[in-house]
C-alpha cells in the first residue's frame, strides 16, 4: 500500500542552519515520533528504532535510514526502511528541498511510504490519516526545535 505526503513548513532560521539540523541525529532523534534511537552508521546511513502505534497495533520498527542526493544547502533525499516483526514492514523516502524566505527557511517536502503485513490490513484511510499526521508532526516539530537553536 502506497501512500505520497507532501507538505511545506516554516521555519525561522537561516538555510544554513536548518541544513545542518536535517544531518544532525540528535535533532532528527528529538522530531521523529516514537524514536527510542538514532545513531550514524556511516557518513550518510543510520540506524533507528522507532516505536508506533496505528490503530490497534503497536509496533517496534528496527530500521536503515540513508541520506541520498545531497545538495547542500538546498536539498536531499532521506529513505528508510523499518522491519516491524509480525506487525510488518514500512518503507520509504522524501524528497525535501530548503529555500530561504527572508531571515527564514521554507522546507518542502514529498514523501512516498509503503507498508506491508498486518499494518496494510487496518485499511488505507487509517494508514493515510496517520503517515499524515507523523510527518506533520516530524516537520512542526522540527521547525519548533531549529527555530529556537
Amino acid at each position: 500500500m502506497a501512500l505520497v505526503i507532501e507538505g511545506e513548513e516554516r521555519i525561522a532560521a537561516p538555510v544554513e542552519t536548518v541544513w545542518k539540523a536535517l544531518n544532525d541525529p540528535a535533532i532528527l532523534k528529538e522530531c521523529i515520533p516514537g524514536c527510542e534511537s538514532l545513531e550514524k552508521t556511516s557518513e550518510n546511513g543510520l540506524s533507528a528504532t522507532v516505536v508506533l502505534k496505528i490503530g490497534p497495533i503497536k509496533a517496534t520498527f528496527q530500521g536503515e535510514v540513508t541520506l541520498e542526493n545531497l545538495n547542500p544547502p538546498n536539498s536531499y533525499t532521506i529513505r528508510g526502511e523499518g522491519k516491524g516483526g509480525i506487525a510488518g514492514f514500512a518503507k520509504g523516502g522524501a524528497d525535501v528541498t530548503l529555500k530561504p524566505d527572508g531571515d527564514g527557511t521554507i522546507l518542502t517536502y514529498s514523501a512516498k511510504a509503503d507498508v506491508g503485513g498486518k499494518i496494510a490490513q487496518l485499511g488505507s484511510r487509517l494508514i493515510a490519516s496517520t503517515s499524515k499526521k507523523l510527518a506533520g508532526e516530524f516537520f512542526s516539530t522540527f521547525g519548533d526545535v531549529v527555530s529556537k537553536g
